[in-house]
């Protein structure tokens, strides 16, 4: 199968220098990797950010790496609670300017898509004023995208305001449908939280797809799992990518396998190879 380029998520990294990740991620023969804006890697609210991402945009070039650039890092706008605030939070003003920088961010790196998504509705705020709220901190991150000629991948998260494909189509809506809004489909979230088969899932969102995260979960449990540890037959899923035409990074998420990134790495593109020639 041709035309399937793969990545790995940074934030299974987390006890790597960056450099040091784009060059494992390099020599184990990935395409890409999913860059997490986080404190150890290119904090985008640290001094010296221009000369951190010409040292990142040189890493890439020298490496041969594809980049999409993710924005789950979990305490790095509040150092007492995980992720706030969200576009959710009456203050949430920081998480605007923050994917604003990682726009920019991402302008600066070619990056082929900047990753985001909605948050958990905090206590005290009605469905309404969430989505309300939603929508317009959308439309300013969309604003800054179209200056920067950026394309978004909106994550449909489970547990989050927007948590499935539907979710996202009601969102798309909302903001009048914007040519550079698109969709980040993770593959385990597909079999956690949707009710179809996972490649219907993105044979659903073909059209719209923009970037892809791929782990293996159980249905109903919100788990990122190692390949072969979870439900998914994936040769089926990896066809289906092929058939939608999607040529975007399909890139591993494994937030909590820090402890054995190499080694996960590199079974995990050692799985995917053997999956997509199955497929």
């Amino acid at each position: 199968m041709t035309g399937l380029r793969f990545g790995y998520g940074t934030n299974g990294f987390a006890n790597h220098r960056l450099t040091d990740t784009l060059t494992i991620l390099a020599d184990l023969g990935y395409h890409g990797v999913a860059l997490t804006l986080d404190h150890g890697h290119l904090d985008p609210f640290a001094p010296g950010l221009a000369r951190r991402v010409d040292a990142v945009a040189a890493d890439l070039a020298r490496l041969g790496l594809s980049l999409v650039i993710e924005t789950g890092a979990r305490y790095l706008l509040d150092p007492w609670e995980k992720h706030a605030p969200t576009l959710l939070h009456d203050e949430r003003e920081l998480r605007i300017d923050f994917l604003r920088r990682a726009v920019a961010v991402g302008a600066d790196l070619g990056a082929e898509a900047v990753s985001f998504w909605a948050g958990v509705r905090p206590p005290g705020v009605d469905e309404r004023t969430a989505w309300q709220r939603l929508v317009g901190g959308c439309a300013d991150v969309v604003a800054a995208a179209e200056e920067h000629a950026v394309v978004l991948g909106f994550e449909p998260e489970p547990g989050m305001l927007v948590e499935d494909i539907a979710g996202w189509r009601r969102l798309h809506d909302a903001l009048g449908s914007p040519a550079r809004f698109g969709i980040t489909l993770d593959i385990g979230h597909c079999r956690c939280r949707e009710p179809e088969p996972v490649p219907d899932c993105v044979a659903a969102v073909a059209d719209h797809l923009v970037n892809v995260q791929i782990d293996d979960m159980r249905r109903g449990v919100h788990e990122h799992l190692p390949f072969g540890t979870g439900e998914i037959d994936f040769p089926p899923v990896l066809a289906a990518l092929h058939a939608a035409g999607y040529r975007g990074l399909v890139a591993v998420e494994l937030p909590r396998h820090s402890h054995a990134a190499p080694a996960v790495a590199a079974r995990s593109i050692q799985f995917l190879k053997a999956a997509a020639r199955r497929g």
